[in-house]
């Protein structure tokens, strides 16, 4: 037998199948049951005492995990919450705010500008220090999904999740609460749940050609600078317009670098394709709360369009206009 032969044969005679460590599943067990102690010792006040919100203030002021169980009841993810709860602050929705008691949060006034995500700690650290904070979480869990902006703003998938009938744990609502985390992988990876979809479906109903991929002249030449491009319009071989889109719900430290490599293709496209315009589809929360990034980042384009109604018109309009020419 072989060395590489040995070694393909530890492989397959002491695979493990799954890895864990005793410790931590211990430990981490011991999280799961606590989230589920205070869900059965919610749900019993519920039921004796009827559905108010006092009860889920003081869950969310006493328990050190009352957050995560609130969460875990109405299926609604930790980090779905940070960033709706950037989306409220950042709003100046009068209704919202006054729902939510905003105004009382903090004590500093941000500014959009200098306006950061709050991490986990912070969130925690106002729900017990702030009772305004702790009753603005509360109003959005049980009223919510009644406010017009954010009927307009959230996804019908996440709306559905502040839903007054889980916080009654309701059957119907514990179920549908299993179905969307279930399904919520599969929800996000469709195709037609896609901002590149959603363009596609607008330059097909203008009868306007496109391709995928590289552009021509970028392939050839430029091999280790050139990237694939969403859509180039009406071919790679001779293009008029190519479009990038880039939609971000969470931020990340890779923006900085998406915006300098955009940067350095917008100079690639000026020297092969002086003619075409190179447009950016920029928009989403993740842009928003990363001043710095977006600043270079719309600086590669010709022009940026976000997926707003009146933006659509006019990207319609913008393409009419070229395609013409």
């Amino acid at each position: 037998m072989t060395y590489d032969e040995q070694k393909y044969k530890t492989v397959i005679d002491k695979n493990t199948f799954y890895f864990y460590n005793p410790v931590f599943q211990e430990k981490y067990e011991s999280y799961i049951n606590s989230l589920k102690e205070i869900l059965l010792v919610l749900k019993n006040q519920v039921e004796t005492q009827g559905l108010k919100k006092d009860i889920f203030e003081n869950l969310l002021a006493t328990k050190e995990n009352g957050l995560r169980a609130l969460l875990a009841l109405t299926g609604f993810a930790n980090e779905s919450l940070k960033r709706l709860i950037t989306v409220v602050r950042v709003s100046n929705n009068k209704e919202l705010s006054k729902l939510l008691y905003t105004n009382k949060w903090t004590n500093s006034h941000e500014k959009n500008n200098d306006l950061k995500e709050w991490g986990d700690n912070k969130i925690i650290n106002l729900l017990k220090e702030n009772p305004y904070f702790r009753k603005g979480i509360v109003n959005l869990f049980f009223e919510g999904s009644t406010t017009p902006f954010l009927a307009q703003t959230l996804p019908l998938f996440e709306l559905k999740k502040l839903s007054i009938a889980k916080l009654k744990f309701e059957a119907s609502a514990m179920i549908d609460s299993l179905v969307r985390y279930k399904e919520k992988g599969s929800y996000a990876g469709q195709a037609e749940n896609n901002p590149e979809f959603f363009l596609a479906q607008i330059l097909d109903e203008l009868k306007i050609s496109f391709e995928k991929g590289d552009l021509t002249e970028l392939f050839e030449n430029e091999p280790i600078e050139k990237r694939t491009m969403d859509f180039i319009i009406p071919d790679k071989r001779s293009p008029k317009i190519i479009i990038e889109s880039s939609f971000l719900v969470t931020t990340s430290s890779g923006q900085g670098d998406k915006s300098k490599t955009e940067k350095n293709i917008k100079k690639l496209i000026l020297r092969y394709y002086p003619k075409a315009k190179f447009i950016g589809f920029v928009d989403g929360i993740g842009w928003y709360v990363r001043k710095g990034d977006l600043k270079r980042m719309v600086a590669a384009y010709d022009d940026i369009f976000t997926f707003h109604e009146d933006e659509i018109t006019r990207f319609k309009l913008f393409l009419k206009k070229c395609m013409e020419k």
